[in-house]
């Protein structure tokens, strides 16, 4: 299977090319409809867990929306047991390329989370791939964590496919979380650690410039970067660690 890290690789034999005169991004943006049921305002950070291909993009993403306190790139959908990069890259595993969102629910809810997932962060009409990276591990899913989630979420994608904002039909899967686990640590804030990467200026880099442009309320300048809120972690006494 073709992974991010290979297309990278690839990506940067046209480096020149891609910083003469950059491209658009093969996974355009969508304005859509923000969601007609949506979670109320409560109390406490929150979590939402979304697969949309390579986890470098979809970080970056939340990473630049407010009201996102930590973005944590991972691996969900199989065993604790195969959830390294290796094994997952081969498409046998059951893992998707994953990322744990945690929120606070005062400034962005989770309708909005969805609205920008949909919009900006990834192709949800495209079938176990996303732009260049084939595979399961590259499908579209949301991984909920309580019923009222997974309600939202259904909610929300017959709202989407009955309004025909795409060509094609959501192929989006909405299950329960069997588990996340964090990925290698080579791989978080991978989008701000390797901007000027060909593989990120063509893919990645465009999801955060038309967040900035389709949801300027939303979108922060400044990262919230998981090595940030690990620091925090250590200050406070805590490891930060993910669920499993």
């Amino acid at each position: 299977m073709r992974t991010c890290l290979v297309h990278a690789a690839a990506g940067a034999l046209l480096a020149l090319a891609t910083v003469i005169a950059p491209a658009q991004a093969a996974e355009p943006a969508v304005v859509l409809p923000a969601p007609a049921l949506d979670a109320a305002p409560t109390t406490g950070m929150q979590t939402a867990v979304l697969a949309g291909g390579c986890f470098w993009g979809v970080q970056g993403v939340f990473q630049h929306t407010k009201g996102v306190v930590n973005a944590v790139s991972g691996y969900a959908g199989g065993s604790k047991r195969t959830a390294q990069y290796d094994l997952v890259t081969t498409g046998t595993t059951g893992h998707a390329e994953t990322v744990e969102i945690t929120y606070d629910p005062k400034e962005i809810s989770y309708g909005k989370i969805l609205q920008i997932f949909f919009s900006v962060a990834h192709d949800p009409t495209q079938l176990n791939r996303q732009g260049p990276d084939v595979g399961t591990q590259y499908r579209s899913a949301i991984f909920t964590v309580n019923d009222e989630q997974a309600k939202i979420a259904s909610a929300y994608i017959a709202q989407l496919d009955a309004a025909g904002v795409y060509r094609s039909p959501i192929v989006t899967k909405v299950g329960p979380l069997p588990g996340f686990f964090a990925a290698e640590d080579y791989h978080q804030d991978y989008m701000t650690l390797h901007p000027r990467q060909p593989y990120i200026m063509y893919n990645d880099l465009p999801k955060v410039e038309n967040l900035k442009k389709l949801f300027a309320a939303n979108y922060r300048a400044t990262p919230a970067l998981v090595r940030d809120a690990k620091n925090a972690d250590r200050r406070a006494g805590t490891t930060g660690a993910a669920t499993d």
